[in-house]
């Protein structure tokens, strides 16, 4: 180790595994291709116990047994591995899915590390440039009141055309959520990637690890740290993970792209640009709000959800200032809530998801002009390489408003 990496912290790649024989290899050569820093990958192999007696299962158990060996054979002192795949170690009960796997490395990460480490989590689906763990080091580093980073990420378009055309469609759902939470500087406008965050692990114990969740587990983690303090958006490399079609978690990429393929795009809509206005007046409101009660916009949401009634009255008695009652409103109305309001009311307006999206567009980015896009434009008709223009000009402006803006 040269003296430079004497001085930096050291990085903990924590990663979940099951049925990722095919990728594991690479995944490693990304990590030894690595610039400048001193690394340690702690992989959580795992599958519920349960699995070794069902034929359809024992393949999967089968393939987390090939990636064991694999990685014992590569005799490397930077991994370190949690076995709970093997016969008699795996999950049972309630405790099995990606979110205890996830935690589990994390853990167990956080037991070898000192308070300046740094914790990024990984998949093993995903590719990572060689300046990825220098690049997290040094945004850490220049902003050492933030509590945490999420990447940018970039799906790699396959050559398969269900797969891009369904990659493609979610993806425009992401960007179209987060270029609205950027305008409005709303604080929980980061993206959830369980394949690119990290944070210091003074900050993953200070706010108590992460809470396992069978699907999601990644964006209520961020947002736990959100809670805690600003969140680093800037950063100049991306995380690209790989576009499959993958049912192994409840809801997330894969899920999605499964659903979509069958046309079923409901759990993924474009939201109403009319949706973030609300939410962004109702928020500008907080403060005055800690006086008196006044009508916001999200009345009937908070309403159907907590009761309106005592809703702000009781974060006013139990706050002891105006930033306290601001802070607490931003903590019941939290990433999961927006998400739950925008449904909510996305849903009562007519306009096709495809108008909404091209008079967002239009409105805010100069210049746009439906790169390519067939008139009328439909999601269902248009082709890849027009929705993949689409995107990437979504892309750009994100990547924009992320570097303008850099913590939220």
């Amino acid at each position: 180790m040269n003296n430079n990496n004497k001085n930096r912290p050291k990085v903990y790649a924590t990663l979940p595994v099951l049925n990722e024989s095919d990728n594991i290899l690479r995944l490693y050569n990304d990590l030894k291709s690595q610039q400048s820093v001193h690394w340690q990958l702690v992989v959580c192999i795992n599958q519920p116990e349960s699995w070794w007696q069902h034929p359809e299962k024992t393949v999967i158990c089968a393939d987390n047994q090939k990636t064991l060996s694999m990685l014992k054979e590569l005799q490397d002192e930077r991994i370190t591995i949690v076995d709970c795949c093997s016969p008699g170690k795996g999950w049972k009960g309630a405790r099995h899915g990606v979110g205890w796997a996830r935690k589990t490395a994390m853990d167990e990460a956080a037991t070898m590390a000192s308070p300046d480490d740094i914790m990024v989590t990984i998949d093993a689906d995903t590719h990572y440039p060689p300046a990825f763990f220098v690049e997290i080091v040094n945004q850490l580093k220049c902003c050492p009141e933030a509590v945490a980073l999420s990447a940018p990420y970039y799906h790699p378009l396959t050559g398969n055309e269900a797969i891009d055309r369904s990659v493609l469609r979610y993806e425009i759902y992401m960007r179209n959520y987060a270029l609205n939470m950027l305008l409005i500087r709303n604080p929980y406008g980061f993206t959830a990637i369980g394949s690119g965050m990290a944070c210091t692990m003074r900050n993953y114990r200070r706010v108590g690890g992460l809470t396992p969740k069978l699907s999601g587990e990644d964006f209520y983690f961020i947002q736990k740290l959100r809670k805690s303090g600003s969140i680093i958006i800037d950063l100049p490399v991306k995380v690209y993970p790989e576009a499959r079609f993958s049912d192994r978690v409840y809801f997330g990429t894969g899920p999605a792209m499964i659903k979509g393929s069958q046309g079923n795009w409901s759990s993924y809509p474009i939201y109403h640009e009319s949706s973030f206005d609300k939410l962004k007046q109702t928020y500008d409101s907080f403060e005055t709000l800690y006086e008196h009660d006044i009508p916001t916009p999200m009345d009937d949401f908070i309403e159907q959800n907590f009761g309106l009634t005592h809703f702000w009255k009781t974060l006013r008695k139990n706050a002891a200032s105006a930033a306290t009652f601001v802070k607490s409103c931003q903590h019941r109305l939290d990433g999961l809530r927006i998400l739950q309001f925008l449904k909510f009311d996305s849903s009562q307006l007519q306009e096709t998801e495809e108008k909404r999206l091209l008079s967002f567009l239009s409105a805010h980015f100069p210049g746009f002009d439906a790169p390519g896009l067939p008139e009328p434009f439909y999601f269902s008709s248009c082709s890849v390489e027009s929705l993949n223009r689409l995107r990437n000009f979504m892309v750009y402006h994100e990547e924009i408003l992320q570097h303008q803006i850099k913590t939220l």
